[in-house]
């Protein structure tokens, strides 16, 4: 049975106002000790804050942060993932987008927020085939037969039936689901 993000998001969800200073923020994560706030305006959410965009956009810049508003250093794009997702969405969006946490977004509120962090600590055996597909794509082996056994490159799932199309090596499921 696939692992939901439900199943493994942090709750609950930490938020501030985008009206506030970058040394509000500071305060909150080191008191919440999280490095991730949902930044919101009228109890909506419109934005994230991590710990990076105020080393980004204070500390870096050498600005006071009790004059810098939320709202001005804030990521105003929203990738999301809903509760029923499976991880394996969550890791892809993170990856695309080179984010390391994303709300959980459930009926237009933010129920939860999902982590790298999350996925390792409740997925030990995820790290491991994502461990093995790196080692797969740095010493990539050299296959005489029509099938192996590894990663699909299409979905991310181990199977013992993959195999080399135009794609790359690919599993049963994928390869059916092209066809059709």
């Amino acid at each position: 049975m696939p692992v939901l993000v439900k199943d493994i998001m942090s709750k609950p969800v930490v938020v501030i106002d985008k009206n506030k200073s970058a040394k509000d923020a500071g305060a909150l994560m080191k008191k919440v000790r999280r490095g991730y706030l949902i930044v919101v305006d009228k109890n909506k959410g419109i934005g994230v804050l991590s710990d990076s965009d105020l080393i980004k956009y204070v500390v870096v810049t050498n600005k006071k942060a009790s004059d810098v508003k939320i709202k001005d250093i804030m990521a105003k794009a929203l990738i999301t993932v809903r509760p029923n997702d499976q991880i394996i969405e969550a890791v892809r969006k993170m990856k695309k987008s080179n984010l390391h946490r994303l709300p959980v977004i459930e009926e237009g509120k933010t129920v939860g927020i999902i982590s790298l962090t999350d996925i390792a600590r409740t997925s030990p055996e995820m790290l491991d085939l994502l461990e093995y597909r790196l080692q797969m794509k740095e010493n990539p082996v050299i296959l005489t037969d029509q099938i192996t056994s590894g990663i699909c490159e299409s979905c991310g799932n181990y199977s013992d039936d993959l195999r080399d199309t135009n794609e790359g090596w690919i599993c049963v499921d994928c390869r059916e689901a092209t066809e059709a």
